[in-house]
């Protein structure tokens, strides 16, 4: 069997672009005439911090830098304040632009993904160099910038998630390690001592997230009330995060602090979901009929099992696994939600072809078609079944859905409990999907992966852009709120991808 070069076609597709925009544009420095009188409102932006987690960190192209950080929307927002009796905004920095760490010199967490041009290859790759962000070097605070990486919306509560000596057993966040106040401080309490006079606070996608971007393999906790249960990939239940959120909000605004908050987004419709297809493998012929002869007795058992009644006529169909000749034959999935018959014969796993309604994650673009311990005859998902973690299936897109549809009502509530701005997030996205953003040099800002310049080179964060137009969404909440004039930023003067 000839070795299968599955999504090549996508070659192409981040090179279509010149990238004109790899550098961020100078703004305009010529003094304004006719200065506009910047106003708060009723509120006060004289000590902002930021709450969240990768979001509000600033993360990009998988990875926390400097540049990236600079980059986030509330240091845009805090930009804006500063217009209007806003101060200083403090960012804990890592300590470079290649944006992995390391614990005792080892590497814990991995490098920026840059596209490299040099090599030939369509595909992000990890900077090269060695990480010096080690997280034991502990900073000193207090920071404006809370947001840390990886935190659901109960980790911000929680006290010891700072703690170096939880890092290697999966009790602390090493970003948070970093700059936390102390080893038994909570994210909560270093934000709430800085007495903010305003806040921001975008939580709850993790809860979520992580089980998607695993591609469905963690638990649905849904009726489970006790975190300290919950694996890493797992969804929240709702009332854990309602809690959460409650309380944070609960202790931010006891000082009279306002705020924004925002809601979740879609999260599978964005890049990570959305860009490889369900059917990217190519075939000639002969490798057709070969694989077609290779599961012939696959296909005959399902069919020998369906006549007795052990599955249905439907579901036999949606497990016969058929190629043909072409460019466009579907990649094969182990599915959990089909009915176990290996009871029967062990070798009727629960398998099946994707189809359009399956979400292929992005970092199986690198990994469709390559050859399993060295056999030229096992290719991972077409004569290897792809394992969970790389596909989402409608399954498990319902219980995502679920999650957001249980979460995002909770968040508008509470934003009205606590008299705060509310920032549509879910809706946003919802647009920049269907129909883009359009910017004052006549370019649209779009969701496709690599040159739709609102995310980064991960498929999950936004670009240094699409940060910018959050901002904006943020300044707009806020304007109409507590009636300031915060003009925005101009989302021109940021790059919509790094290129190296």
């Amino acid at each position: 069997m000839k070795k299968l070069y599955a999504l090549l076609f996508l070659s192409g597709l981040l090179f279509v672009s010149c990238f004109d925009d790899d550098t961020a544009v100078m703004p305009d420095t010529t003094p304004d005439p006719d200065p506009i009188n910047y106003t708060s409102g009723s509120a006060d932006f004289s000590n902002y911090v930021a709450v969240g987690n990768s979001l509000t960190a600033g993360v990009s192209d998988q990875a926390l830098f400097i540049d990236g950080q600079t980059a986030s929307f509330p240091n845009m927002l805090a930009s804006n304040f500063a217009l209007a009796g806003g101060g200083n905004f403090s960012i804990p920095l890592m300590a470079d632009n290649l944006g992995g760490t390391t614990l005792g010199g080892m590497p814990l967490t991995p490098n920026r993904l840059i596209l490299d041009f040099s090599t030939g290859s369509p595909l992000p790759v990890p900077v090269e160099g060695q990480a010096s962000t080690e997280i034991s070097n502990i900073l000193s605070g207090p920071f404006n910038n809370m947001g840390v990486p990886s935190a659901k919306s109960y980790h911000l509560l929680a006290p010891g998630y700072g703690n170096l000596a939880g890092v290697q057993l999966g009790l602390a966040n090493p970003f948070y390690v970093r700059f936390a106040s102390s080893p038994t401080a909570s994210v909560l309490q270093d934000a709430a001592s800085q007495n903010p006079s305003f806040f921001t606070l975008w939580i709850g996608h993790n809860d979520v997230l992580a089980y998607a971007v695993s591609g469905g393999s963690g638990v649905d906790q849904a009726g489970n009330f006790d975190p300290s249960t919950y694996g890493g990939s797992d969804i929240s239940d709702p009332n854990v995060v309602a809690g959460s959120i409650d309380g944070i909000l609960a202790t931010l605004t006891a000082g009279g602090a306002d705020g924004a908050i925002a809601n979740i987004p879609d999260i599978i419709t964005i890049p990570y979901f959305t860009t490889v297809p369900h059917n990217p493998v190519p075939l000639d012929a002969g490798t057709a009929a070969l694989l077609n002869g290779a599961f012939a007795a696959y296909n005959g058992g399902l069919a020998q099992l369906q006549g007795l009644g052990l599955i249905s006529a439907e579901e036999l169909a949606q497990r016969t696994v058929s190629f043909a000749a072409g460019a466009e034959n579907a990649v094969l999935i182990l599915d959990e939600d089909l009915t176990d018959l290996t009871s029967f014969n062990p070798a009727l796993l629960n398998m099946r072809q994707a189809t359009a309604a399956d979400l292929i994650v992005l970092p199986a673009l690198s990994f469709i078609g390559t050859v399993v311990g060295g056999d030229p005859t096992l290719l991972n998902g077409v004569s290897v079944p792809l394992a969970d973690n790389w596909v989402l299936t409608p399954q498990e897109q319902e219980l995502v859905n679920n999650a957001i549809a249980a979460y995002n009502p909770t968040i508008e509530a509470l934003a009205a409990q606590y008299d705060l701005a509310l920032v549509d997030a879910n809706g946003f996205l919802a647009s920049v999907i269907a129909t883009g953003v359009p910017l004052a040099d006549g370019s649209t800002v779009t969701g496709d992966f690599g040159t739709g310049g609102g995310f980064s080179l991960d498929g999950v964060h936004p670009s240094p852009r699409g940060y910018a137009l959050i901002a904006n969404l943020f300044v707009e909440a806020i304007n109409a709120k507590y009636g300031s004039n915060l003009p925005g930023v101009n989302p021109l003067d940021f790059t919509g991808l790094y290129v190296n």
